[in-house]
């Protein structure tokens, strides 16, 4: 494939020229995106082959096994996001072409983000230190699946990709974050290039504490259904995917986050976030051509339609909102609506991804989409 950068753009521009997905909507980018495309519903009734602990539906990735997806050896002990991360990060290289890691891997850092890392593993572990048999109690090679940076390490090493090593949790926003870090990564010269992005399982410990954390916590938030899945990205700069024959898929503009310190204020958070971001991408509210907010629901997605209302005025960018498709997805939020805002914007306009997560962080990043 011949690719070749626009006139007047800046080769040091950093572009996000391949992603993945491992979604409700099956693994891959294509089922991903075909789903957003087509407005489908990915969040599906109890079968009875999984336990969805109090909610009668979730957005489940179907049929995922992990010893199915990346063979036998080295996955008897591990935990499903790791499996997630790990086949997506394959996916992902493989899109990409020529892996980025193939001819100097040091060159080639990962960040990802997570909420607890998985939640299971570190409950069944817990539960087995007090019950199991002495005078071992545990399997001491499921630990390792206890720890959050589980999932980031074993993609690493899985795909050889020994530049920096990073993982990131910062709830609904993670996915966000991920993408900031990582384009700083970049702009200091710690790396060539980067897969970013978060990932999130589904299991009934972690539905049943969500559940208790939305309906008996302080926040009370609505208790939806959860979703869980994993989206990548590899970003690097324009330049650099031109020379690898890689068509950026999107400019990574600008980001911004602030922080609240109390739900009342989570409005104002937003839209000084979104708002400053679109002036350090020299981008006008009226130019933005979608709009991909965290879509919450109950009084802080109230606040945060509100904001953006406010931001726009008399414009109205069409809205994306992907919670009601997919599942509330936790950690993995932020970076499937980077994904959707990748597969469904169009080509040359500015698009605003927000997030607002209620232990007190707001996020924006604007993004300019590219037709490859």
């Amino acid at each position: 494939m011949s690719v070749s950068l626009a006139t007047g753009a800046d080769p040091d521009t950093l572009v996000i020229s391949g992603w993945s997905a491992a979604s409700p909507y099956g693994l891959g980018a294509e089922a991903f995106a075909a789903g957003v495309r087509g407005d489908a519903d990915g969040i599906r009734a109890a079968d009875g082959s999984a336990d969805l602990g109090p909610y009668e539906r979730a957005g489940r990735i179907p049929d995922f096994d992990a010893r199915a997806v990346l063979g036998r050896k080295g996955t008897r002990a591990m935990d499903r996001a790791t499996a997630l991360a790990v086949a997506t990060a394959g996916m992902l290289l493989e899109a990409a072409g020529p892996s980025p890691a193939r001819d100097n891997p040091e060159a080639v850092g990962m960040v990802l983000g997570t909420g607890h890392g998985s939640v299971q593993s570190i409950m069944d572990f817990t539960r087995d230190s007090l019950t199991g048999e002495k005078p071992y109690h545990v399997d001491p090679a499921l630990f390792p699946n206890t720890v959050m940076n589980r999932a980031a390490g074993q993609s690493a090493i899985w795909h050889t990709l020994r530049g920096p090593n990073t993982t990131v949790a910062g709830g609904a926003a993670t996915g966000l974050l991920a993408l900031s870090y990582a384009a700083r990564l970049l702009r200091q010269g710690h790396c060539e290039a980067v897969l970013c992005g978060a990932v999130e399982e589904f299991s009934a410990e972690r539905a049943w504490l969500e559940y208790r954390a939305r309906t008996g916590g302080p926040h009370h938030q609505p208790a939806g259904p959860l979703g869980e899945g994993c989206a990548l990205f590899l970003l690097e700069t324009a330049s650099a995917a031109l020379t690898h024959g890689r068509a950026p898929l999107a400019s990574l503009l600008a980001s911004r986050f602030i922080a609240f310190t109390d739900q009342e204020r989570a409005g104002d958070a937003l839209a000084r976030a979104a708002s400053e971001a679109l002036k350090d991408a020299d981008v006008r509210p009226e130019d933005v051509g979608l709009l991909v907010p965290s879509d919450s629901g109950g009084p802080l997605g109230a606040r945060e339609d509100a904001a953006l209302a406010g931001l726009f005025g008399e414009h109205r960018p069409p809205r994306l909102r992907l919670r009601r498709l997919i599942g509330d997805a936790g950690a993995a939020s932020a970076s499937f609506q980077l994904a959707a805002a990748v597969a469904a914007g169009e080509d040359g306009t500015p698009v605003l991804v927000t997030s607002v997560d209620p232990d007190g962080q707001t996020g924006a990043v604007v993004l300019r989409a590219a037709t490859p």
